[in-house]
């Protein structure tokens, strides 16, 4: 079969050999005669595909042992609610820095649940066109924690220094672009990841929290929901996504092969580079509205001059095999996701579309 070049931002793009991991061991893991999605999830077989998952996030990111990792469900979007649940006691109140639309929810939930705050926003004409300064930040030292989110997927800016918040809790939203390099885990009081965009299938979430903010998460609320009941079972208290964790687990793997994530990263770079030279070399059709030193380099945004233009491209471009090229309904445009499993050929062939449209 052919396979098109998949710049979707989520769900993503995987890498082809964890897909044929789990095509050849579809119906039968491990010679156990069972696929991993008939298998029990207190089983010795998913037991072992579960323990390698979480092992290779520790190795991977290189996670102190005074953090746990948890496999969770519901999406990022729960966890807009559940961090606050567990985090936000009666009394204190939670930063947010919002720089795009699911900072944007996030603290919009989090006001739901407890006192929160703006400590700084790039919010112009309902556009987020970078990240905000040190400077502009006006942090609340005794924050509960302070919330960022690292990437923004519908409006293409991402933070490439993370703000010194002092000694609280530093959360983050890294769903569009955990993995993408190495990065100090120790900083963080808290990481969070729906996998669908750079990790593996939707319906898993990754969470990476200290183990004092857990032991100190509030107990007012609902058992399922406390960070503590997921850190005692291993993040087995109640059946996990199974399949899902099985295919993250082969991602990961994947990055380990390649040589981990100082690997990973030297790729996303040279991918970034060749799509945003190729749109700045041909700004009498296209422009890129996010400010240099705040550019994605997951999700590249750009615009065309008209919308015939703009159709005329995507056009173009789906007849060569590439997908998933409009830009966010809320914004239009379009964007290139160019997530860890897209290969450089993909990339390679958008910009020179972008270079050869309309030459």
């Amino acid at each position: 079969m052919a396979r098109v070049f998949n710049f979707n931002a989520g769900p993503a793009a995987l890498p082809l050999a964890a897909l044929e991991r789990a095509q050849k061991e579809l119906l039968d893991l491990g010679g156990t005669g069972m696929s991993v999605m008939e298998h029990s999830h207190r089983g010795k077989a998913y037991e072992a595909v579960h323990n390698e998952a979480i092992s290779l996030t520790r190795e991977l990111l290189a996670v102190p042992e005074n953090y746990d990792i948890l496999l969770l469900q519901g999406g990022a979007s729960q966890q807009f609610a559940v961090i606050p649940m567990n985090l936000l006691p009666q009394g204190k109140s939670a930063d947010y820095i919002l720089t795009g639309s699911w900072s944007q929810k996030a603290y919009k939930e989090a006001k739901t649940i407890g006192t929160a705050r703006v400590a700084g926003t790039t919010e112009k004409d309902k556009k987020f066109a970078r990240i905000p300064k040190q400077s502009e930040l006006e942090l609340d030292a005794n924050a509960a924690y302070a919330h960022i989110t690292s990437n923004n997927t519908i409006f293409g800016s991402q933070w490439h220094e993370f703000p010194n918040v002092g000694s609280v809790p530093l959360v983050a939203d890294m769903s569009s672009d955990i993995m993408w390099r190495p990065i100090d885990v120790s900083k963080f009081g808290l990481i969070y990841a729906g996998a669908q965009k750079n990790l593996g299938p939707s319906g898993v979430v990754l969470v990476i929290v200290r183990k004092d903010l857990v032991a100190a998460g509030r107990q007012d609320i609902p058992v399922i929901f406390q960070y503590r009941t997921h850190s005692e079972n291993n993040s087995l208290y109640n059946t996990p996504p199974t399949f899902g964790v099985y295919v993250l687990r082969n991602v990961l793997d994947e990055f380990k092969k390649l040589g981990g994530l100082a690997a990973v990263e030297k790729i996303n770079r040279e991918k970034a580079k060749l799509l945003y030279d190729a749109i700045d070399e041909r700004s009498d059709v296209f422009s890129a509205p996010v400010e240099r030193e705040s550019r994605s380099t997951m999700n590249v945004v750009w615009t065309v001059k008209t919308p015939e233009l703009e159709a005329e491209f995507i056009s173009e471009v789906q007849k060569k095999g590439m997908v998933g090229l409009k830009g966010h309904r809320s914004v239009g445009g379009l964007r290139a996701s160019i997530y860890n499993a897209v290969p450089v050929e993909a990339v390679k062939a958008l910009a020179d579309a972008v270079r050869g449209f309309k030459k």
